[in-house]
């Protein structure tokens, strides 16, 4: 290495890149890589606040202060997009979630080496390391860390359990994966611990499904200002900031349209609040997601049509879209390839497309493009902060 190089972005991984293609760890934009190899730190570049930068697996950008994490955002949606050939009409700023914000979270609990571990995997393996702290969690949720360690202290042997949290209406909702508790004297402790911990709900799962353990009332999501019903591990937007933005964006851009399809609703996250307005046909292959939905419908009068459909399987075709002013999708991560096959054949005069991943989404944006519609605004949404994992909302007219 003959001279020193600037970092120019960051790549889709959240490596530096400089101009000659070459990639940099832990280096953000407007740092330089010098001569030797080593990197002088620039106007981009911050102290990580977390102790655990580098080991976590959770994070990969707290090394980038607030303006490169949102240009990074952003150009992960604007270039997949461009890799495609597309281009929307309007770009909006990246809608950021703050630190501490994330409501739920999917954990490890090991015995290591006679006292718990509990954490996210470190980064690029799957060994467990005992996180201590962190930026990114709700503090409710990360509070309970210290109460399961003790509990688990209590446990005799190897055990590998899966923790999932998830922030709701009644407190913080929590389901271990592969326990449950021996004897008498395990189940009182548990139960003592759901109760002084003021747990929403326990929940057990030894590769049979979920069953309650430990649920004073029943536990409820508010989607759309609606409670619904919220089944053991259910999917929700990663953070609060996040659905908004998500929503704000299909409620601004379906501002109208008498009858619309949500597919891929999951729990009714856009169905709920576009039907206020409209006339909703929602379809998700999860049973247990679209019966709470059902119910919260049923129960509230709305104006939404619930069906449990495989739509990889059986998407809605495009016949049955003819009545339609408008689609709204977001489907996960493999994209709904077939699904948009159906839409771009149906002529429907508004398409939503909300996505948890660039590069499928620009795939799947591709046939709407070429049967004829426009891409006029991407919205990039950055919920799961310091994390190289990006979503979007585009909306599509014909």
């Amino acid at each position: 290495m003959s001279e020193s190089r600037e970092i120019i972005r960051l790549a889709a991984k959240g490596d530096g890149v400089t101009a000659d293609g070459q990639h940099v760890t832990r280096a953000a934009p407007g740092d330089t890589l010098l001569a030797d190899g080593s990197l002088e730190h620039g106007p981009h570049h911050v102290e990580p606040p977390c102790r655990h930068f580098g080991t976590c697996g959770a994070c990969q950008l707290q090394h980038c202060d607030e303006a490169a994490l949102a240009r990074f955002v952003s150009d992960r949606v604007v270039h997949a997009a461009a890799g495609q050939g597309l281009e929307a009409a309007h770009v909006a700023p990246p809608a950021m979630s703050p630190p501490r914000s994330r409501r739920r979270a999917s954990l490890r609990a090991i015995n290591g080496g006679g006292r718990p571990l509990i954490g996210f995997t470190s980064a690029g393996s799957h060994k467990v390391f005992d996180m201590q702290e962190c930026h990114v969690l709700r503090p409710e949720l990360f509070a309970l860390l210290e109460p399961l360690r003790a509990y688990f202290a209590l446990l005799k042997g190897k055990y590998a359990v899966t923790i999932e949290l998830t922030a709701v209406d009644q407190g913080v909702d929590v389901n271990l994966s592969g326990f449950a508790p021996e004897g008498l004297e395990q189940t009182e402790t548990l139960l003592d611990f759901c109760r002084d911990q003021s747990l929403a709900r326990l929940t057990l799962d030894q590769g049979y499904g979920a069953e309650s353990f430990w649920e004073p009332e029943p536990v409820t999501v508010t989607l759309g200002g609606y409670p619904v019903a919220f089944p053991p591990a259910s999917f929700l937007q990663a953070t609060e900031q996040g659905e908004h933005a998500l929503v704000g964006a299909a409620r601004e851009w379906l501002d109208g349209a008498g009858r619309i399809a949500d597919l891929f609703a999951g729990l009714g996250t856009f169905a709920l609040s576009l039907s206020k307005s409209a006339q909703i046909l929602a379809a998700e292959a999860d049973a247990t997601a679209i019966n709470a939905l059902r119910l919260t419908a049923n129960r509230a009068r709305l104006q939404i049509d619930c069906a449990h459909r495989d739509l990889f399987r059986n998407p809605l075709r495009a016949e049955e879209m003819a009545e339609l002013d408008a689609v709204l999708l977001d489907p996960p991560r493999a994209g709904a390839k077939a699904q948009v096959e159906q839409i771009a054949a149906s002529g429907v005069e508004r398409v939503v497309y909300i996505s948890c991943n660039p590069s499928s989404w620009a795939r799947d944006a591709v046939q709407l493009k070429e049967a004829g519609y426009t891409l006029q605004e991407l919205r990039p949404v950055g919920q799961f902060r310091w994390s190289t994992h990006v979503e979007l909302a585009s909306f599509f007219t014909r």
